[in-house]
């Protein structure tokens, strides 16, 4: 028992903190699920044991008190929270519960609204102007925060006059002539979701530190000094409470009889009201309404953790009363917690098919709607670094329908002083050879091309069609050879034997003989493919066809500097470094030479110093459309390239010539329309001839 009581002490303790961080300071330290774990853990003490209830539980008040900065504001009723139902199982007995309080409620019908994650405020009218605004504080006492609300644009400052002339197909039931003399009504400001998202981009942009989620945002933008920085958050607001109404000095009770008319009753009065409200007969029918908005809760513009189930019967929810802080009327079914916070245990990093390095981080075990996470993603070193997220960090970690977790950010005030700052590797953690960051790219790479993570891409990229378009080695193929230890790298496909070949799976002797004919009769392409096929990073087919005919031969490429490189139209100083890095390194050089041993080593007859041809098309930019007589579309590539020309996909203004064959696509229709003049196989011909 005393280590109950203990527990009971600390948990009343540990829900005061985050009470204070969530409402007051508006930094929390963990979760809203998690904070929902320590409640009810609370109230199940409590309810074993109601003897141990005092008047300092969180179970007794809503929210945290007020800070100090702030003046006070009494509110003229109770602003209160809600207890939770988790699942339509708790939904159920939350109505179970109040049936038997009251057999009014088996003839009530209820109100289903969104229940959204942003600040109550409370908002109050003399005459129809707005003259004051406070946050709901510990629900008895909120923090005057007027003029910050005047910048909140979606909050009417002077509610408007119904008139006596409106039509009366437009009348509320319940329209008035006139607003009152005193109003109150309570809402929800918030930070849409992509004026969320688009203010963190602009604060990135700026180079400033961006924030981590919408209602944290909201919140610390309203409870802050000045109302000019406040004016600068696309806050919007949702109305749905009327606190309080009264008739020079005298309160209007009817006023506040149905939810669903109280709604009505506001946006008939001008206040922003959600569209997605709805009244229900029966329990089943809100229930089944709130689910639906489980999966589809992504659709709203604001983040909503769940829907709010009232009785519509405002008197009939009154006499229901209380327990400890919460109505009995109403119930939060909260959804699955899309945001939770865990620690940063490590930070991994994956090798990518492409070589790109990219963080993971590894996490200690926690439940995102419905699923155990163990790991997510940080997206780029960059991302780590402007985050500043330290491994043993308490992190804030979303998981959004089928998305892979991603860290958003870590939890800064919750840090102990012994998280660790991180380093990104110097060394790609698959081959050990030093990794490449490029000026101007997020990415960091691993530039071997014998890195082993990297194998099954490297040998699919070089034996693909634009590349030594080797017939017959499908990736399933280069898979089994790489796990049979028969190919380390590219250049080991010029080794294989048909003996080994026999040893795998799914190979006959024909098999065998037709792939190991088909490797041989790569060594045949020509140097713009090799170039294309090693897979330098920035270097594709119409580049490799610059550097083969301007070099001539691998070895030259292999040779060339910086400056050589840039003296080629086209070539900046980022792809520049990349091929000079490329070339320089160890792993890389002992590739070349092994390929160079095996016969594959072409050197170009076009190159831009020995043929007088290449310029012959130079500056000319070719489409081609439909079968050619005299060449396969790769062959008319090549000789289009081989005169200085280059070859898109697609026709623009830009467009020298439409290179036309039997059975043309829409492109001709698209050159004729752009006045793109159009050759056949011969006009090219004589193009080219003009040069020799």
């Amino acid at each position: 028992m005393d280590t109950l009581q203990a527990r009971y002490e600390d948990l009343k303790q540990q829900i005061h903190l985050h009470n204070y961080r969530y409402h007051v300071l508006d930094a929390p330290l963990i979760s809203d699920g998690e904070y929902d774990r320590l409640l009810a853990e609370l109230k199940q003490i409590e309810s074993d044991h109601p003897d141990w209830i005092a008047p300092d539980s969180p179970t007794q008040r809503a929210g945290a008190a007020p800070a100090d900065r702030f003046d006070k504001v009494r509110h003229p009723a109770p602003i209160l929270s809600l207890s939770n139902a988790f699942g339509a199982a708790d939904a159920r007995a939350w109505y179970e519960r109040v049936r038997k309080l009251d057999d009014r409620v088996e003839r009530a019908s209820f109100v289903v609204e969104p229940k959204i994650d942003g600040l109550s405020v409370v908002l109050h009218y003399r005459d129809g102007l707005f003259v004051q605004g406070a946050t709901r504080g510990d629900g008895e006492i909120g923090e005057d925060i007027t003029s910050n609300l005047r910048t909140v644009k979606a909050i009417p400052l002077r509610i408007p006059v119904v008139t006596d002339d409106r039509k009366p197909e437009t009348e509320s039931p319940s329209t008035v002539n006139r607003p009152p003399s005193y109003l109150v009504v309570r809402g929800e400001v918030f930070i849409p979701t992509a004026d969320f998202e688009a203010l963190n981009k602009k604060l990135e942009e700026a180079g400033e530190k961006t924030y981590l989620n919408p209602r944290n945002t909201a919140a610390g933008s309203l409870r802050q000094l000045d109302p000019k920085l406040t004016a600068q958050r696309p806050l919007t607001l949702l109305v749905y409470q009327i606190v309080h109404w009264e008739e020079a000095g005298v309160q209007r009770r009817e006023a506040l009889e149905s939810q669903w008319e109280t709604l009505e009753t506001l946006r008939a009065l001008g206040f922003p009201v959600t569209d997605i409200a709805r009244r229900f007969n029966d329990i089943e029918s809100a229930i089944a309404y709130t689910e639906s908005w489980g999966d589809k809760r992504s659709s709203l513009d604001y983040e909503a953790d769940g829907m709010v189930i009232k009785i519509d019967d405002l008197g009939l929810a009154a006499d229901l009363g209380f327990v400890g802080k919460d109505p009995r009327g109403a119930v939060a079914f909260k959804f699955p917690a899309l945001e939770v916070t865990t620690t940063l245990l490590d930070i991994n990093v994956e090798v990518g098919r492409t070589g790109v390095l990219t963080p993971k981080a590894a996490l200690e075990p926690v439940e995102i709607n419905g699923v155990i996470v163990k790991n997510a993603t940080l997206h780029n070193f960059d991302y780590i670094a402007e985050k500043d997220i330290r491994i043993g960090d308490r992190v804030l970690v979303k998981r959004a329908g089928e998305v892979i977790p991603y860290i958003i950010g870590p939890v800064t005030d919750a840090r102990r002083g012994d998280e660790q700052p991180y380093t990104p590797p110097e060394t790609c953690p698959a081959c050990g050879q030093p990794v490449e960051h490029f000026e101007g790219e997020v990415a960091w790479y691993c530039v071997n091309a014998a890195c082993p993570e990297q194998l099954v891409r490297n040998v699919e990229h070089y034996v693909s069609r634009g590349a030594m378009d080797i017939v017959g080695l499908g990736i399933k193929i280069v898979e089994q050879l790489i796990a049979e230890g028969l190919a380390k790298d590219v250049a080991d496909l010029y080794a294989l034997a048909k003996e080994q070949l026999l040893t795998l799976e799914g190979f006959a002797d024909k098999k065998a003989q037709n792939l190991l004919d088909s490797i041989e009769a790569s060594k045949r392409q020509p140097l713009n493919r090799l170039i294309t096929a090693l897979g330098i990073h920035g270097v594709g087919e119409v580049a490799a066809g610059d550097l083969a005919r301007h070099f001539g031969n691998l070895d030259a490429l292999a040779d060339a500097t910086d400056a050589d490189l840039q003296s080629i139209k086209g070539f900046g100083p980022n792809t520049a470094a990349a091929i000079v890095d490329w070339f320089s390194r160890p792993a890389n050089r002992n590739l070349l030479g092994k390929l160079k041993a095996a016969g594959v080593w072409p050197v170009s007859q076009q190159s831009a110093v020995s043929s007088q041809q290449s310029a012959a098309l130079s500056g000319m930019t070719f489409v081609v459309t439909g079968t050619l007589a005299g060449f396969s579309r790769d062959g008319i590539k090549e000789f289009i390239e081989s005169h200085g020309g280059k070859v898109t996909d697609s026709v623009s203004k830009k467009t020298s010539y439409l290179v036309l064959g039997e059975n043309p696509g829409s492109k001709l229709d698209k050159a004729r329309s752009l006045g793109v003049p159009v050759i056949d196989e011969a006009g090219l011909r004589q193009l080219a001839e003009r040069g020799t």
